[in-house]
């Protein structure tokens, strides 16, 4: 035992670590095992042992004795695991809002908090603060207004009276699903839907806030000046207001790995406080009395950090920018103090501020991919082969240039690597060909589109800006060229059914552990990744797919290329997207209805499928009418599987599964696995956090007499 210990010790005294990251990954760690974690007493279980933990460390420390790393290591670990878990336990019972009961449509009074335009969606997103009529409580919602009911009144502070279809805030429709009742619990919204009719304004709204306004004008302003998707996007990098940019947009940029140009995050903020900082510095120097008494680093920091927050508040303070402002400040202090502007430890410091304000941030897919992204960096260009590589030598400046793109080139193949399992684990999707593209999308947003927005609106004030918006126009034609061409190529896109938290799991720690250790032992986080690389390639997608409200069933497996559907996707777009993205499919789909091998009457579908080795018996509810009950319990006895959004009697005894309302409310969406009888649920993810709510089905109305179930 002493000489396993003594190896340990021997280990992680040579290894030459930076701590400070690792203790950021140990928070995380508490934080992702919260969520992860079922309820109260699970949490209390991790917590628990992590402080005796601590505590019979420090009682060792107190003892004269070896191993120091070892007893470090198991005080504060534990510790800062124990504080995460505590953390963000804490600000759910605190901040989470409760999602109301049940389905509302109701006429409300209620002050407008907020509101985004989403012209390309042809509607205002509005947030309100309103009472809740089943509990009297006080509550926020976010509803949609068709744009054509827009005015000019219906302003920040406005008091207002209008008629509200309510549901509460939806939990992911299948298993791997994007949970976004857990979005709006940490967010404060405890509903979401539309509004019925326009709205009438009852008091004009006295909001003293003068950044909203300004940001919606410069949108407004951009977009006058450029026409179409290039307006769109020219307005999305001076204001953040990404409403107007069209879906086909949306899509391409997506595809070909550039849709973090759309957002403001690290990269345009970085690119605002750069050119800030720089200038700055330049303009500074000219003036030797200032230069001779200042140090001009450090004034130039405070330049660039105001612009960077001014940024930030211009582009709507949104949770991304925020960290990534508070990362770009981070930097310049470094700057100002003379050490390592971009470093590791710095990383850890920014990733403890915003996960000590936003905890939930680590389970979102913004934050995974922007500290991954910016860690392989780090720690890419940290490599001793990769300092050999960029290191000044006597060499004329074409082959200096040349070593830089290649640099370039292998960079942001290791980003697109980094981030990969992350996109394929939230979005079932990544783009193979991102890194090519970011080599010419980077450089040219960075150093020509946003540079020639600036000094259009810089020379607006004097009239003179018509050229620079020309000639930013055509730089983001070139940029929307370059993501539809991308996009359009054989193989863009990897698909992959949904990924397991393990295997995810399995990724993140063995890129952490290549990116945080030095030397040769950093290649021992191979070992994970292979391992989930083996996971991955192992993937098949389910055999039935199942939404919590049972209205939408997905089939694979079936029909070559495509995925069998119950109901037409034209009506719910959302519906069919998360099915195939689910099933890992490019989004073809075929109706039961039209698939020969199915016996399809108004009220049923039946169908055969062959599975393990044995034959399957579905019988799929599709109508809305009451069905004989003696002719349904027939037909369920010849069934192995019933799936139906309604009730179904207790008569109704399939060899397997009864998937009806009863059940799925408790379970959410399902996955089965017909080969190896597995069942996966949105239930078995969520526990009992706060956000968790029982789906409620659609509830059918009797219109009609029923025709008998065919089978």
């Amino acid at each position: 035992m002493s000489s396993a210990l003594l190896s340990i010790e021997n280990f992680l005294g040579g290894a030459g670590f930076d701590r400070g990251p690792w203790l950021a990954v140990g928070f995380a760690g508490g934080i992702g095992l919260w969520l992860g974690l079922a309820n109260s007493w699970q949490w209390l279980a991790l917590i628990a042992p992590c402080l005796g933990t601590a505590l019979f460390s420090a009682t060792m420390l107190r003892a004269d004795g070896g191993f120091p790393w070892i007893r470090q290591s198991l005080l504060v670990m534990p510790l800062i695991v124990a504080a995460g878990c505590a953390v963000i336990w804490t600000k759910s019972g605190v901040m989470g809002a409760q999602p109301i009961e049940r389905p509302i449509v109701a006429l409300f009074t209620a002050e407008l908090i907020g509101r985004v335009e989403q012209p390309a969606e042809g509607r205002i997103r509005l947030l309100l603060s309103t009472h809740d009529p089943q509990s009297e409580r006080m509550m926020r919602v976010r509803v949609n207004l068709p744009i054509k009911q827009d005015s000019d009144a219906i302003s920040e502070g406005a008091i207002l009276r209008l008629k509200l279809r309510l549901m509460p805030p939806a939990a992911p429709m299948l298993p791997g699903g994007y949970d976004f009742a857990r979005a709006a619990w940490f967010a404060g919204i405890s509903a979401t839907g539309s509004v019925l009719g326009s709205a009438e304004v009852i008091q004009a709204g006295q909001s003293s806030g003068w950044i909203k306004p300004l940001q919606r004008n410069l949108s407004a302003h951009v977009r006058s000046q450029i026409s179409g998707s290039s307006g769109s996007i020219a307005a999305a990098l001076a204001s953040g207001d990404r409403g107007a940019i069209a879906e086909s947009d949306e899509t391409a940029m997506r595809d070909s790995g550039l849709t973090h140009l759309l957002s403001i995050s690290g990269l345009h903020v970085s690119a605002v406080v750069a050119a800030a900082y720089f200038l700055a510095m330049r303009l500074l120097a000219l003036w030797p009395w200032l230069a001779l008494r200042v140090r001009l680093p450090l004034a130039a920091a405070g330049a660039g950090a105001l612009a960077g927050i001014s940024y930030t508040l211009l582009t709507g303070a949104e949770v991304p920018t925020i960290r990534s402002c508070i990362g770009a400040v981070l930097v310049l202090a470094a700057l100002a103090l003379g050490r390592e502007p971009l470093s590791l430890r710095m990383l850890a410091v920014a990733a403890f501020l915003i996960m000590l304000l936003w905890p939930e941030a680590v389970a979102a897919p913004g934050f995974q991919m922007s500290f991954a992204s910016v860690i392989a960096i780090v720690a890419f260009h940290g490599s001793a082969p990769v300092r050999h590589f960029l290191a000044p030598r006597d060499e004329n400046w074409p082959m200096r240039g040349l070593r830089l793109l290649a640099m370039l080139l292998v960079t942001g193949i290791v980003i697109e690597l980094a981030l990969m399992p992350i996109g394929l684990f939230h979005f079932h999707r990544a783009g193979v060909y991102g890194a090519l593209a970011n080599v010419i999308a980077i450089p040219l947003t960075t150093f020509v589109s946003m540079p020639l927005v600036a000094l259009a609106l810089i020379f607006d004030v004097v009239g003179a800006g018509a050229p620079f918006w020309w000639m930013a126009g055509k730089s983001i034609d070139v940029l929307l060229g370059l993501a539809h061409w991308t996009a359009a190529q054989p193989g863009a896109v990897s698909l992959l059914p949904t990924m397991s938290r393990f295997t995810i799991a399995l990724f993140v720690a063995g890129g952490l552990w290549l990116a945080l250790w030095r030397g040769r032992v950093r290649l021992l986080g191979l070992l994970p990744v292979v391992v989930g690389l083996i996971a991955v390639m192992q993937l098949q997608p389910p055999d039935i797919l199942i939404s919590g409200d049972g209205r939408h069933v997905g089939i694979t497996g079936e029909s070559a290329g495509e995925l069998l559907v119950l109901r037409d996707g034209s009506r719910s777009s959302f519906a069919r997207e998360n099915l195939t993205e689910t099933a890992g499919m490019s989004g073809a789909v075929r109706t039961l209805a039209e698939w020969p091998n199915a016996r399809c009457s108004r009220d049923f579908c039946a169908l055969e499928m062959m599975r393990g080795g044995r034959q399957w018996r579905l019988l799929i509810s599709r109508g809305r009418d009451q069905v004989e009950e003696r002719a349904l319990a027939a037909a369920c006895d010849r069934a192995d599987i019933v799936i139906a959004d309604r009730w179904l009697p207790r008569s109704c005894k399939p060899a397997w599964i009864k998937a009806d309302r009863r059940m799925l409310e408790r379970s959410g969406g399902l996955a089965l696995d017909l080969t190896h009888k597995k069942i996966r649920s949105v239930a078995d993810t969520q526990g009992k956090h706060g956000w968790w709510r029982e789906p409620v089905p659609y509830r059918k109305r009797i219109t009609a007499p029923a025709q008998s179930p065919s089978t």
